[in-house]
């Protein structure tokens, strides 16, 4: 039986932990694409945190493999994980596309409030014409 090569060990290990960040990633991007659409109360600052930290610990990974093949499991997982941000980026902007919908309609609704004569500046600017 021979020893194990030292470096075949480490691009195995680094190929293992690609695929567990890539996962840890998927469910991520899951979470938020589901939440954004049916919980009104999701935070998505925290999730753009949470992906952040994410996307530095897969470039830690990717530089780690220094030139190992990635496996047919890390392809397919780096695959899928496009098509799910692709998806999730769908989601993100017909989010605030809907957001910025709703802050005109607010916008123009007080605009038209105030402009229906009751604080007007010809109001205040009219002084009493003596009778």
């Amino acid at each position: 039986m021979q020893p194990s090569d030292p470096d075949d060990d480490k691009a195995g290990t680094s190929l293992m932990n690609l695929s567990a960040i890539i996962g840890r990633i998927e469910e991520a991007v899951d979470t938020e694409t589901t939440s954004i659409r049916t919980d009104t109360r999701f935070d998505i600052k925290a999730s753009n945190a949470r992906k952040s930290r994410y996307l530095y610990e897969l470039n830690k990974a990717i530089s780690s493999l220094r030139g190992a093949v990635l496996g047919e499991e890390q392809r397919a997982g780096i695959v899928r994980l496009r098509d799910k941000l692709a998806h999730n980026e769908a989601v993100i902007r017909a989010h605030l596309s809907a957001v910025a919908e709703v802050a005109a309609l607010m916008q123009d609704a007080i605009q038209r409030a105030e402009a229906d004569g009751t604080y007007s500046a010809d109001e205040f600017g009219r002084e009493a014409s003596p009778a």
